[in-house]
């Protein structure tokens, strides 16, 4: 496996708190990895250290690059896009233009991505006129997802996709992440409270609680340990 996210040692949090305890993290080309725990594990604050939205010490290497000292923007050009918490879409621009946003960094033409995403999202394209506030909350997430592709990342950061939304529309949010890591190799670290659907698609599994990995190992090795699946997977 090449390794396109390396962490390690990685500490972060907010003023004098910190909430990450020296964490060792890979993401490889072509893989989907789950960060499972808890409300307050800090799940959001390894995403936002990661996307350089947060200080943070230790390593973090993209491609072999360091980027630990990279600025938030810098990141975004190397490759990293983040679906943030809550979706984070602009709600009085419209779905065309929050998908135009999300392109802020490349200077060729978009119209090809966008033709992309609206296949994949076909009620995007029938809402591509509406503003994104008076979209329903599973069509802001698929927004707020198709928003971020149109950076063309490397690395897709997916944070809590399944908050606030119904059983059918998470469902549905999964298999389109899953088949993007299929059909087209992106890479993705998930952090997320719904195990069974994250476990599904994932490669790997970390397991987090209170700042620190306790647990990790394949998506396999996770389901099958029975001390795991009944704290975290719910069986």
């Amino acid at each position: 496996m090449t390794a396109l996210l390396e962490m390690r040692e990685l500490r972060a949090g907010y003023g004098p708190v910190e909430v990450l305890h020296g964490l060792d993290l890979d993401v490889g080309e072509g893989e989907v990895v789950v960060i499972l725990g808890a409300n307050g594990a800090g799940k959001t604050t390894t995403i936002r250290s990661i996307s350089g939205t947060i200080p943070r010490r230790g390593t973090l290497n993209l491609h072999g690059h360091d980027i630990t000292k990279t600025s938030a923007d810098a990141i975004v050009r190397a490759g990293v896009a983040q679906v943030p918490q809550g979706r984070g879409t602009f709600p009085d621009l419209t779905v065309e233009d929050n998908l135009r946003v999300g392109a802020y960094t490349r200077r060729d033409s978009v119209s090809a991505d966008l033709a992309t995403w609206y296949g994949v999202f076909p009620r995007l394209a029938e809402r591509r006129e509406q503003k994104a506030g008076g979209l329903s909350g599973g069509e802001q997430q698929m927004l707020a997802i198709a928003r971020a592709l149109m950076s063309r990342p490397k690395l897709l950061l997916c944070d809590e996709p399944s908050l606030g939304l119904a059983p059918i529309i998470t469902k549905e949010l999964f298999e389109v992440i899953g088949r993007l890591n299929r059909d087209q190799g992106l890479s993705v670290l998930l952090v997320e409270q719904n195990a069974n659907l994250a476990v599904e698609i994932a490669h790997r599994v970390y397991l987090l609680e209170t700042g620190r990995i306790v647990a990790s190992g394949t998506a396999e090795q996770i389901s099958s340990d029975d001390s795991i699946r009944k704290a975290y997977l719910g069986y």
